[in-house]
């Protein structure tokens, strides 16, 4: 940025990226013939033809090398409004890029920079608003469900009874939906601000993570979890704590869906140059054609566990899009229903 900056403080290149281009080219052009003229001129009066020819194709060369790299620099600001670009579209990273320059390249830095900030608030006032109407929503819903209540401790008739109980489940979901609303939100918005960056994940601390999390609903439905860990470390480009956390997601699904007293393996290990992760159930299963609708959010798959605990409908949607932005593929498969599903993560490992 310097030399282009260096540049526009010339009054007759301040407004064209062409000219600077063209200036630039001018001059490396006109290197040659200048060093030959002053070859001739200065030189021993005995320069033979063939020391001309050689001084000349070193000038032309070193002219060449110098003027390709001067208009490398020249570039230098369509490669950072680039990349300025492609992290915020990526990562939700936000830079800043200078807004003085009057040429072209100067007007799309510029342009960048207010569409990146235009884009930035347009999504925080909106998860603003939906956050401020999902928080009324609820305060209306509990609204009915109140007076609902009041009426059963009232002790009424036996219909009036089981309509005000049908009143208080139908806000209950509500309240539930609008929760698994807001969360999606939040961590949509988690995803989008993580970064990709290459980094060594140790593997053994993996298992206790999640079973410091998952021990309690474990434990409330005899489920044992087994592990089988054949991989010390990996060099990944996802987060430590995102691939705990839909690991732990996965299991707590694998979870839901087993019957009490039934065992859940997680594996990870390594398939050529592959990292792999597993997590397999003896549970409710699914059929084939149903794997698209599972990674939907709300999917219309969402039921009952085996113990009639919910399902959000977002659970296995948010994995995925963890899984995919950072590199990597999620896949499910069942042999059909009430024989289990296994869970497939994997990843090419990258290099340090």
């Amino acid at each position: 940025m310097k030399l282009y900056h260096m540049l526009s403080q010339v009054s007759f290149l301040k407004k064209s990226y062409a000219f600077k281009f063209l200036f630039v080219a001018f001059i490396g052009i006109h290197i040659p013939l200048i060093g030959i003229l002053f070859f001739v001129l200065y030189g021993n009066n005995t320069i033979s033809a063939n020391s001309i020819l050689i001084f000349s194709l070193i000038m032309t060369l070193l002219a060449t090398a110098l003027t390709l790299l001067v208009l490398n620099q020249l570039i230098k600001p369509i490669a950072i409004a680039s990349k300025a670009l492609n992290d915020y579209r990526t990562s939700r990273k936000l830079s800043i890029l200078p807004d003085q320059y009057e040429d072209e390249a100067g007007l799309l830095m510029c342009n960048i920079q207010e569409s990146i900030d235009e884009a930035e608030s347009f999504i925080n006032e909106k998860q603003d608003l939906i956050y401020m109407i999902s928080h009324d929503l609820k305060n209306f819903a509990g609204n009915p469900q109140g007076l609902a209540r009041l009426i059963i401790e009232e002790n009424p008739s036996e219909s009036v009874k089981n309509l005000a109980e049908l009143i208080c489940e139908s806000t209950d979901l509500q309240f539930r939906y609008i929760e698994n609303f807001i969360k999606l939100l939040k961590q949509q918005d988690e995803i989008a601000k993580s970064s990709s960056i290459i980094k060594t994940i140790q593997m053994s601390p993996i298992l206790p993570a999640i079973k410091e999390q998952l021990s309690q609903l474990l434990a409330q439905k005899n489920i044992k979890l087994i592990s089988d860990i054949e991989v010390e470390e990996a060099v990944l480009k996802i987060d430590e704590g995102l691939l705990i956390q839909v690991l732990v997601n996965l299991i707590s699904n694998a979870i839901k869906f087993s019957y009490s007293g039934s065992e859940i393996l997680m594996r990870i290990f390594k398939d050529d140059e592959k990292i792999v992760f597993t997590v397999s159930d003896k549970g409710m299963g699914f059929d084939q054609n149903q794997i698209e609708e599972l990674f939907k959010k709300f999917t219309k798959m969402s039921k009952l566990g085996t113990a009639n605990e919910t399902s959000t409908g977002i659970g296995l949607y948010l994995c995925k899009k963890i899984i995919d932005k950072n590199g990597g593929k999620l896949s499910a498969m069942s042999l059909g229903k009430n024989k289990g599903a296994t869970f497939t993560i994997v990843f090419d490992e990258e290099s340090l």
